[in-house]
């Protein structure tokens, strides 16, 4: 497996792989791929990365992510369906913070609390709880 720093030519695969993301994680996140699109670009235009994982340019995986005051902040972490339960997230994660989190510095993200398999994936990596958010629908 290999990383590599996604283009503005891959933000079309990254818009369709969110929307995968957020299906399998049962977001309330109504955006179509193109909205999911225009977000990516935004987000890359500021101060995100986002790196994509390959195996003999197949895509695997990808990481989306920024720098935050106390490290590295992974907003998304997706494995394609079809290359899960091999071991490919925790490949890919363990190249991520090989190549991506610089020494001394933390990662932190969020899971949805319903979200029991990725809940059980980053917990399988000794990730442990930090807090919890609350919020109300209107």
């Amino acid at each position: 497996m290999t990383l590599r720093e996604a283009s503005e030519a891959d933000v079309p695969l990254l818009a369709r792989l969110n929307r995968q993301l957020i299906e399998d994680e049962r977001s309330p996140n109504p955006m179509s791929v193109a909205q999911l699109d225009s977000r990516i670009r935004r987000w890359l235009d500021a101060n995100y990365r986002a790196i994509i994982f390959e195996r003999d340019s197949e895509t695997l995986a990808y990481a989306l992510f920024r720098p935050d005051e106390a490290g590295i902040y992974l907003r998304q972490f997706f494995v394609c369906r079809e290359h899960r339960r091999r071991g490919v997230g925790r490949r890919a994660f363990k190249l991520l913070r090989e190549n991506v989190v610089p020494p001394g510095q933390s990662l932190s993200l969020e899971v949805l609390v319903h979200n029991e398999a990725s809940l059980a994936f980053w917990r399988s990596l000794g990730l442990r709880e930090h807090a919890m958010s609350f919020r109300i629908d209107s």
